[in-house]
């Protein structure tokens, strides 16, 4: 076999791994999927490889790529942007330039990448954060949070409490000129998740006297029992979320010890006696019929119990949102969520939906027939700009 031979099986064998992908024809601009896939599996396949020679764990492989986006706190001429810290937590804050006619909204938003990675610094975050303080004459909190796998369940969730708290003192609305009656919060995926847990939070919390008026939950994680829901059956391996890296996100979430993983990823993971849990998040009664397209519900498979003790978070409610009781989710405050069709999260949004419905919560769902996750973060795509248009509109009008 001749050089030229071997130099074309090479290059085709990896055009079929890394840039050929069948995608669904609704997909628009779907060339500019395929390019951001092929770096994104480039860059987990370097950090795979370097944790397996012992480099180092493969999140902090994959945040030194990551980091490579981050711009610093620069304002520009229609905001100021400055960083502090609220209860010890560092965030970004932006601010509108122009002089405000009465008290400004004010927005607590949380970034996503799995409880592991990204930053209120990331490029795409900061752009977000400006383009909505200038767009809606908001003031934009942008708050950071210690990450997996240096850090665990609950330390996430309570860096983002408590920062959110720290924001909420009404000498802190004062100094920035938000009105107290206009706070909303906002965060995708794994963001979206912790916004759906501390919102919960606050409802029981006595030294909370504000309330929120809004929270947008964008394609978020919600529940931590069942990987087996059509949406991970369907988009098992679409990228740019297959179900091997959300299981792997989720199990970071609380250690690095990869039994847990594993057991995540064959669904065996919940001990029999929190069988009661899985009313909350059972798909065959929560999901409409579209989406359940011929699946059939099967009865969980039990895990050890082992697991659970050592690993409690992952049936913890501030973990998993869906788990909430309904007397808990009719407190919650105005909603908006949004669900893409190709996205192994999409029934944890959808399911959520139909809870807060039935709890008599007023939801706006967005489901975006054309979308993937990470849609709308990704600057650049004609669905990014149209999603992020539909997410300013609502809080627009509703914030």
């Amino acid at each position: 076999m001749g050089r030229k031979t071997i130099l074309l099986l090479i290059m085709g064998v990896f055009w079929a791994y890394y840039i050929y992908i069948p995608l669904p024809d609704n997909i628009e601009e779907s060339w500019k999927l395929l390019c951001m896939t092929t770096y994104w599996k480039i860059l987990t396949d370097l950090s795979l490889f370097a944790e397996l020679l012992g480099v180092n764990h493969f999140m902090n492989i994959f945040m030194f790529f990551m980091n490579l986006q981050e711009v610093p706190p620069t304002s520009d001429e229609n905001v100021t942007v400055m960083e502090t810290t609220f209860n010890n937590v560092p965030v970004r804050v932006y601010v509108p330039k122009r002089k405000p006619e009465r008290l400004r909204r004010g927005l607590f938003y949380i970034h996503g990448g799995g409880w592991c990675l990204g930053s209120a610094a990331f490029l795409g975050y900061d752009s977000l954060s400006r383009r909505t303080a200038d767009r809606l004459d908001a003031v934009v909190i942008s708050t950071n949070y210690r990450l997996a796998p240096k850090y665990h369940f609950p330390n996430q969730f309570e860096d983002v409490y408590n920062a959110l708290k720290g924001f909420m003192r009404q000498d802190v609305l004062d100094k920035y000129g938000v009105d107290p009656e206009r706070i909303g919060i906002s965060g995708d995926s794994a963001g979206g998740n912790l916004a759906a847990a501390v919102a919960q939070q606050l409802i029981d919390d006595p030294d909370v006297e504000i309330n929120l008026k809004t929270q947008c939950l964008i394609y978020p994680a919600l529940q931590t029992l069942d990987m087996d829901l059509p949406s991970y059956r369907e988009n098992s391996h679409f990228p740019i979320l297959p179900k091997s890296l959300m299981v792997r996100f989720w199990s970071e979430y609380f250690t690095v010890d990869k039994s847990l993983v594993k057991a995540m990823f064959s669904n065996q993971h919940v001990p029999v006696e929190s069988s009661h849990l899985y009313k909350f998040i059972n798909w065959s009664s929560l999901l409409p019929e579209k989406f359940k397209k011929g699946y059939f519900y099967k009865s969980p498979t039990y895990g050890s119990s082992e697991l659970a003790k050592k690993y409690p978070g992952f049936l913890d409610v501030r973990a998993a949102p869906l788990l909430a009781d309904d007397n808990k989710l009719r407190s919650l405050p105005l909603t908006y969520v949004i669900t893409c069709q190709y996205d192994v999260l999409r029934d944890d949004g959808i399911m959520y939906v139909t809870r807060l419905q039935n709890a008599g919560v007023q939801v706006t769902h967005n489901h975006i027939e054309d979308g993937f996750h990470g849609a709308f973060s990704f600057s650049g795509f004609k669905i990014a700009d149209r999603l992020e248009n539909q997410y300013m509109n609502w809080l627009s009008e509703n914030l």
